[in-house]
């Protein structure tokens, strides 16, 4: 399929994904199409429109058109696919239904390009979330990967295509060796408050100490990609979309992301002491974290997030971008006093 293509719909394609969707059989419809929120390498578009079934009942819908193109991501080469892989398996039996990832009516693999079609979610997302529903994704969070890790439903044994435990640590390792922000907070002209890269460097200087820690926790199931953009809270019910770096992770870093990936500066102090207890909460409702004394929540935030902040300080394009970059490392440097 070339960029052409992808203007268009096949019929027989939409037909399928309407009859399954609306459980009629359909005869005639009409679509329109609509760019969406998606990444550089792929194509989310909304088709919407009206499907006429055989009894000649005339029917809204919308649906979601993804086009995910192979490509190279670090330390995980086979995440292009990985949305693919949990469709077509049987991996929706693991979800609660107050916390899931959006229905799947089609889903196809061709040379290097997967297509799926997926159910529209319409509900609260981004920066419009508030602080009760932070903590409430907080929660069922710690039910949906406590019930997990207790329970270890063999459908997750059975999925090949699962970003690696090692993940983090080699993220936070290929950034730190990057020279170019390595030097960077160690030098002189370094525009980063003096105390904030002194944040990093000790960073560097304890990894041993820290990772030593954060390796003492359980390993979850982990979506990985948990940034308020990717979560929709919708009737109380909460659905993630963008699957394709989950994996194998340590209990709370999706909890890392949720606080600090591209944050609401504002509110971070506030989420930070709002959902890390709610989503032990929830944990503990399905497997006894008690023994844990130490959660790491700030270390994972510091190895997830501190070279990348640094590195979307230097290369920002605007006074106000830096400022959020800068404003979102001094909020993790005041997690440390909480």
């Amino acid at each position: 399929m070339n960029n052409n293509d992808e203007k268009y719909v096949k019929p027989e394609i939409l037909e399928l994904v309407l009859s399954k969707m609306l459980d009629k059989t359909i005869v005639r419809l009409d679509y329109q199409l609509k760019d969406m929120q998606g990444g550089t390498l792929g194509v989310v578009r909304l088709v919407s429109g009206t499907a006429e079934s055989s009894d000649g009942e005339k029917l809204p819908y919308k649906v979601v058109w993804k086009i995910q193109k192979k490509f190279g991501r670090y330390s995980d080469s086979d995440s292009w696919r990985r949305e693919y892989d949990l469709y077509a398996s049987d991996f929706k039996q693991v979800f609660f239904h107050s916390f899931r990832s959006p229905k799947c009516y089609h889903a196809e693999i061709n040379d290097d390009e997967i297509q799926l079609w997926m159910e529209y979610i319409d509900g609260v997302s981004g920066l419009n979330l508030t602080t009760e529903m932070y903590e409430r994704i907080a929660e069922e969070l710690g039910r949906f990967q406590g019930k997990l890790y207790t329970e270890r439903p063999s459908v997750l044994k059975n999925l090949s295509n699962l970003s690696k435990v090692e993940f983090t640590k080699n993220n936070y390792l290929h950034y730190r060796s990057w020279n170019v922000l390595y030097d960077y907070i160690r030098s002189d002209d370094c525009e980063i408050p003096k105390h904030l890269c002194k944040m990093l460097i000790d960073l560097d200087n304890d990894e041993d100490e820290i990772f030593s820690r954060i390796e003492k926790l359980p390993i979850v199931l982990c979506h990985r990609d948990f940034w308020v953009a990717n979560i929709f809270y919708s009737d109380s019910k909460i659905i993630l979309i963008d699957w394709d770096t989950s994996g194998w992770g340590y209990m709370g870093e999706d909890i890392a992301s949720l606080i600090t990936d591209e944050a609401d500066v504002c509110h971070m102090i506030e989420y930070y002491q709002k959902c890390i207890p709610a989503y032990y909460r929830g944990f503990s409702e399905y497997a006894d974290v008690s023994h844990i004394s130490d959660y790491c929540i700030y270390e994972l935030i510091l190895v997830m997030f501190g070279y990348r902040l640094v590195e979307w300080y230097k290369f920002a394009k605007s006074p106000e971008d830096k400022s959020i970059h800068l404003n979102t490392l001094q909020k993790i440097y005041e997690m440390r006093f909480l």
